[in-house]
């Protein structure tokens, strides 16, 4: 994989109001990355990603994607650079009871749901649509689950179907907020391992907020840790190497969970 920064955070202070959650943070996301950003509850791990994916401005600071400010761009360059990602919402984030334009039902399948971005933002016909939808449902291991509905599918099938519809735009980048969350240790790590296969197989980067060992040192290739304490990064680089030569006890802490550590 190319080593060649595609995200560049630059002097980046985040808050609300006159609350400074964090402040004066500086590191870079490399094409091709599974990235972490990790910490304890409360360290501004969320927060941090909203600003990343425009959906919050900085107080301060700037966020350079593909050699482009993201964070003072006029609002058609933004969009641009935001159809060029993705985003996997924790639940999921499927739509189940919305209108759509081939159908007076409330109810969405999963097709309708991977379909929703092609049909907004490409000129594609039905059927390029209809078979990209499969190719997508496929690709996450849902092939055959078209017509069935979010509340028919597990929680971790939920998951592989919002990450199918995350990929329809075939973006560059994309954004994972707490994936694991809410799922068994199985359906866990296959889908550890498919963020690997993406991640290799398609050159996607990808960036992650989690505060879960196991999804950190299966995947991770590089990282932050953000410190709520000291509004800082504490740790910064792969995360194993990070657990062998942890640069402070925050960051050694966090990755033992107190002296436990994981191979």
């Amino acid at each position: 994989m190319m080593n060649k920064v595609q995200i560049a955070v630059k002097n980046l202070t985040i808050g609300y109001g006159d609350f400074v959650l964090l402040k004066d943070l500086n590191f870079n996301i490399n094409r091709g990355d599974v990235f972490i950003i990790m910490g304890g509850s409360g360290c501004g791990k969320s927060s941090m990603l909203r600003v990343l994916t425009g959906l919050v401005a900085p107080q301060k600071g700037t966020v350079v994607i593909d050699g482009t400010d993201f964070t003072k761009a006029a609002p058609a360059v933004r969009d641009e650079i935001m159809r060029r990602s993705g985003i996997l919402y924790q639940s999921g984030a499927l739509f189940s009871s919305m209108t759509t334009r081939r159908s007076s039902d409330l109810s969405m399948t999963l097709a309708e749901n991977i379909a929703l971005p092609l049909e907004q933002y490409t000129g594609y016909s039905e059927r390029e649509i209809s078979e990209l939808v499969s190719l997508k449902l496929a690709l996450v291991g849902l092939s055959g689950f078209e017509d069935f509905y979010p509340s028919e599918i597990s929680g971790g099938m939920k998951k592989r179907a919002g990450l199918a519809r995350a990929l329809a735009l075939d973006p560059e980048i994309v954004y994972f907020d707490e994936p694991s969350a809410g799922l068994d240790p199985v359906s866990s790590r296959l889908l550890d391992d498919l963020i690997l296969d993406i991640n290799h197989n398609l050159g996607t980067t990808i960036v992650i907020v989690t505060h879960e060992l196991a999804s950190i040192f299966a995947v991770g290739s590089n990282s932050v840790f953000l410190d709520g304490e000291t509004k800082s990064i504490q740790g910064y680089g792969n995360p194993r190497e990070l657990l062998k030569n942890p640069p402070n006890e925050k960051v050694y802490n966090f990755l033992t969970r107190g002296g436990s550590e994981h191979a």
